[in-house]
């Protein structure tokens, strides 16, 4: 979004509406924030009223430019106070079971043919699959990809109702919807007429690769990675910036360990991170790599980096990663010094940052590698 939306001159005409505000979730200053307005996964986007810092709309996932103004233009700026509102409150409550029914009913007052009622039909599928109603997520998923084929929200959800239906258990599974579901997001991949951008087209990559793990067709996971791998490639080389390129890293590196070739990532990585010396990521990306390769010498001095440059939980996540690199080396004793640097940052985070589950697992891997 940041390299490849937000650059683009048309969107000046929404600053007198709008005071857009980008929030770094690593940061600590963030944490008040976070543990407010509640997300699932990033990007989301809130509309906040000022007035009273209620939700006035909240949506979870990318634009492109052509989108981002329909749902700027849709929302107007102005504090809206009707069950699609109390739905994203809800959703920003993290109250899933109750966004799903608030949304839900929401629908059944909206246009069909409306933004809004699409952009409904997400938060809908997307609570269901919060609250991990799969079969359910599944089967009107199904019935809402139809109704909006041919639309950004008709896609998203096919794609979404297809993960519910993957993460079944295979006698829980609709044989007929998981098809009918993996034919809509191939076809969705491939569209020419669908407004998608290079990130919608690699997420609904990363589902069709899910569902063939789910139904063990090695053969056909394998396939669609290298073919996830080969349009990744292509559309970093189109990039026209340096920004606009590393966007695709992450993804390009996870398709790479897939294929078992982590090496393909090292040249791209080190570039990113010449590029971008105080940015955390490509070391992260390289320590991970590496890790792969199992060259720990080096796996340990990526990590050491990405701890240096990160904060808040995504530093926890690097901790995590020289801690492996410290074990594939068999240095315990290195190991259980980091988990305990870990432990002691990790609970001195602020409210909202402040994981306890994450604690009590760095706890537990302090245990098994410390001796009695």
């Amino acid at each position: 979004m940041r390299a490849y939306v937000f650059t683009d001159a048309s969107l000046k005409r929404y600053a007198g509406r709008f005071v857009w505000l980008s929030i770094e979730i690593d940061n600590p200053s963030s944490a008040k924030f976070i543990s407010t307005f509640k997300s699932p996964g990033v990007p989301t986007f809130f509309v906040i009223d000022p007035k009273n810092e209620a939700v006035s709309t909240r949506y979870v996932g990318g634009f492109t430019v052509a989108s981002l103004k329909k749902f700027l233009d849709d929302n107007g700026g102005k504090s809206q106070d009707d069950e699609l509102t109390r739905a994203d409150r809800l959703a920003t409550q993290a109250k899933y079971d109750e966004a799903a029914k608030a949304y839900d009913e929401s629908m059944a007052k909206l246009s069909k043919k409306s933004l809004r009622y699409g952009r409904a039909a997400e938060g809908f599928v997307f609570s269901l699959a919060m609250s991990q109603a799969d079969v359910r997520c599944g089967e009107r998923g199904l019935e809402l990809a139809r109704e909006l084929a041919g639309s950004l929200s008709g896609a998203n959800i096919a794609s979404l109702a297809l993960d519910c239906e993957a993460g079944l258990k295979a006698e829980e599974r609709s044989a007929a919807a998981f098809d009918a579901l993996e034919k809509i997001v191939r076809a969705n991949v491939a569209s020419k007429t669908l407004d998608l951008s290079g990130d919608d087209r690699s997420g609904y990559y990363i589902s069709l690769i899910g569902a063939h793990d789910a139904m063990k067709d090695e053969a056909g996971a394998k396939a669609l990675r290298q073919e996830w791998s080969a349009f990744l490639d292509r559309e970093a080389a189109k990039a026209k910036t340096p920004e606009e390129r590393q966007v695709y890293d992450a993804h390009r590196l996870t398709a790479y360990l897939e294929l078992n070739e982590p090496a393909k990532a090292i040249p791209m990585l080190e570039l990113t991170a010449r590029q971008y010396p105080k940015d955390y990521n490509p070391h992260s990306r390289l320590s991970a790599a590496y890790r792969a390769m199992k060259m720990w010498n080096e796996a340990i001095f990526y990590s050491k980096k990405a701890i240096a440059l990160s904060e808040g939980p995504r530093r926890i996540t690097n901790y995590n990663g020289l801690v492996t690199g410290y074990l594939g080396k068999g240095d315990k004793a290195a190991a259980a010094a980091t988990l305990k640097e870990a432990i002691a940052y990790a609970d001195a985070l602020p409210e909202g940052q402040r994981n306890a589950n994450v604690i009590a697992s760095l706890k537990k891997k302090l245990d098994g590698i410390t001796p009695n």
